[in-house]
């Protein structure tokens, strides 16, 4: 999770939540990071710092009509 560098504050949220390796967050959705109360800049941030190091976050299934 260090390597992400991603700010204080965000890794406090995400380790009082209990998501402590890349792979756990990588797991998440957008709509998952919302519900920890995470702001859209803080969610970027970390979409931005996860790309940089060639991961992201799952993507939301969307029905098919």
């Amino acid at each position: 999770m260090n390597d992400l560098e991603l700010s204080k504050e965000i890794i406090t949220i995400l380790k009082k939540n209990k998501i402590e390796s890349i792979e756990s967050l990588t797991n998440l959705e957008r709509s998952d990071l919302k519900k920890l109360s995470l702001t859209n800049s803080q969610i970027n941030q970390i979409i931005i710092k996860l790309q940089l190091n060639g991961f992201d976050l799952k993507k939301a299934k969307r029905s098919v009509k």
